[in-house]
């Protein structure tokens, strides 16, 4: 069975360990204990929505595309097709630049259909 608060710690730690922070540094941008994101990160806490936006924000990472992934791992755990509908490559070179999605505002998407 899929638990919500399971994937959401695993997607933020993924992103965390990408951008190569520590649990400490993120937590502290975050304005949260460090043993609570530790927590959420196992999924053994479930993150409100405001401790999620401060996390996503210490990340540098909008949230929604940390729920985009979120979604995208429930759907494929659920044997759901997963549209492709952010170009692979802008979402390769946003990860490139440690998910800041402010800078690189000259990138444009070209619409899908």
């Amino acid at each position: 069975m899929v638990v919500l608060r399971r994937e959401i710690g695993d997607v933020l730690r993924d992103a965390r360990q990408r951008q190569g922070r520590t649990l400490r540094e993120v937590s502290s941008a975050a304005r949260v204990s460090l043993g609570y994101l530790s927590e959420v990160e196992r999924g053994q806490k479930e993150a409100s929505s405001e401790l999620l936006a401060s996390i996503c924000e210490a990340l540098d990472l909008p949230m929604s595309l940390v729920l985009r992934e979120v979604s995208d791992r429930i759907a494929i755990a659920e044997g759901v097709a997963v549209p492709d509908t952010i170009p692979a490559d802008f979402v390769a070179g946003l990860l490139a630049r440690g998910g800041d999605w402010r800078r690189g505002a000259d990138v444009e998407l070209t619409p899908v259909g």
